[in-house]
């Protein structure tokens, strides 16, 4: 069972809440988390307006295609992203958008920090995204703190290495499973992600799977107001594995689901390689290495 977590009490000491994070990141890699600064009403809001933008026109939404954009920004459209070799690229729609660098920031030419590009409809959009993006990154933080209580590390473990973090907020519109699916055809298909931390916000809709350790698939939701978070390749790396990345899927069914997931990953120099590796490993590398291997444009 996915540990269902207070956030406040998890932030406060608490030791219930200790113990079920470190069970939720040392043997299944999800959990749940509730009573945090983001209320169901917000989360609503956020999903309105991405649904309202993925009902534009498909000529509406190819104004800000990153197939055309060229980076991990703007609209990807239906089989634009291949997250396992095995499958068909996904037939889900998604919108990324990420952190702005100040201006005359030496990183500024790292793919990880493209510009982001933003629709003109609907006229909210920017705003909305905008706000709820930075209030998920405060959210996402004090998940992480609570998390490097729980495995013994001091509470501000991962502070510094977040000045100015690889955080990429997506919405993700699964339209009901199309008549031409085959088996190996998803909304997502099985993946870990790469990153650090994943906040997801759902409209409660059913759709995410979550890999059982002994096989098997179970099933994971929650309302507005309610985040699954899981956690990533580079974390699972940088804590020696002590942390799990888990493998997931969105298989598809009878009714569209949108779900925002914030992708909290730290500044492109942090060096996520394991206490004590005699290599460092720089967290831009390793994400713009995945990217890569992912998104349909960026691999032709």
């Amino acid at each position: 069972m996915v540990p269902a977590i207070d956030l406040n009490k998890l932030s406060a000491g608490d030791g219930d809440a200790l113990a079920a994070m470190h069970k939720a990141a040392t043997e299944i890699g999800f959990a749940i988390v509730h009573n945090t600064a983001l209320s169901a009403s917000r989360v609503e809001e956020v999903i309105a307006v991405y649904r309202a933008f993925f009902h534009l026109p498909a000529a509406e939404k190819a104004k800000i295609d990153m197939a055309r954009t060229g980076a991990n920004r703007g609209w990807g459209a239906p089989g634009s992203e291949q997250v396992d070799p095995e499958a068909n690229p996904d037939y889900k729609q998604f919108f990324d958008s990420g952190f702005n660098l100040p201006a005359g920031d030496p990183r500024a030419d790292l793919a990880v920090y493209a510009p982001n590009h933003w629709p003109d409809t609907p006229a909210e959009f920017q705003d909305v995204i905008s706000r709820y993006y930075s209030d998920a990154c405060d959210v996402a933080m004090q998940v992480l703190r609570g998390l490097a209580a729980s495995i013994g590390a001091p509470g501000d473990y991962f502070d510094g290495a977040f000045d100015a973090p690889m955080a990429l907020q997506r919405g993700n519109f699964y339209p009901s499973r199309p008549a031409w699916a085959t088996e190996r055809d998803f909304g997502i298909a099985t993946h870990t992600d790469y990153g650090c931390l994943t906040l997801l916000a759902t409209d409660g809709s059913p759709g995410l799977e979550v890999r059982k350790r002994g096989g098997g698939w179970i099933p994971v939701s929650a309302p507005p107001g309610a985040f699954i978070i899981n956690f990533g390749e580079m974390m699972e790396l940088w804590t020696q594995g002590k942390v799990l990345a888990t493998p997931h899927r969105v298989v598809g069914g009878d009714n569209e689901r949108i779900s925002v997931p914030l992708f909290f990953n730290p500044s492109s120099d942090t060096d996520v390689a394991p206490p004590g590796a005699a290599q460092r490993i720089l967290a831009g590398d390793h994400l713009q290495a995945r990217f890569s291997e992912t998104y349909v444009h960026l691999k032709n």
